[in-house]
């Protein structure tokens, strides 16, 4: 009887565990997306074929703002072994500036920014943009709040998502990230 609960529990863990980890991944890499660009033009995922990239989406009124100076950082460090770091914008929760070009003064003067930027987009509801589409029918992750994570392989595949919580230089995202940084 004990053993048979064990082993019933033991299979239940490791499905739990198995499960959380093909929500956190995907084996199918993404397929090309182009994002407004903050300074005009267009950002374009092919552009980030054979680099790890992280894309955040930011809120420059929220608590966690401060998480820009450390993509900022993240991109100053890491840029030259290959990392791109994408801020994408957006008002879904209510604690973005009304326009782009508010967003992109705001960041520049008060975080330094020179990072990739989009221009405001949704991410979590009304007309999401694609890419965060595709990361919901690939892990089920949508952004909770401001300051979500998803970090893509050189393949464009998915290796984790992360909430607000998590800074984008903490060591879940760091030890996921540092096998495919170059040399």
């Amino acid at each position: 009887m004990h053993r048979r609960l064990f082993l019933t529990l033991a299979t239940a863990v490791s499905a739990a565990v198995t499960g959380m980890a093909t929500r956190r991944a995907s084996a199918e890499p993404m397929p090309r997306f182009t994002f407004p660009s903050i300074d005009g033009g267009l950002l374009d995922s092919a552009d980030w074929q054979g680099k790890p990239v992280l894309v955040v989406n930011t809120a420059s009124l929220c608590g966690f703002a401060g998480q820009l100076r450390d993509m900022q950082a993240m991109h100053e460090k890491y840029a030259a072994q290959g990392l791109i770091v994408v801020a994408v914008p957006s008002n879904d929760f209510n604690q973005e500036l009304d326009d782009g070009k508010k967003v992109k003064e705001y960041c520049t003067l008060e975080y330094g920014i020179t990072l990739p930027m989009t221009d405001i987009l949704h991410v979590a509801e009304g007309e999401v943009h694609p890419f965060y589409q595709w990361v919901r029918q690939q892990t089920g992750f949508v952004p909770k709040w401001n300051f979500s994570k998803v970090l893509l392989d050189p393949q464009g595949r998915i290796l984790g998502t992360w909430g607000s919580f998590t800074k984008p230089d903490g060591p879940q995202i760091h030890d996921a990230l540092a096998p495919y940084l170059s040399a």
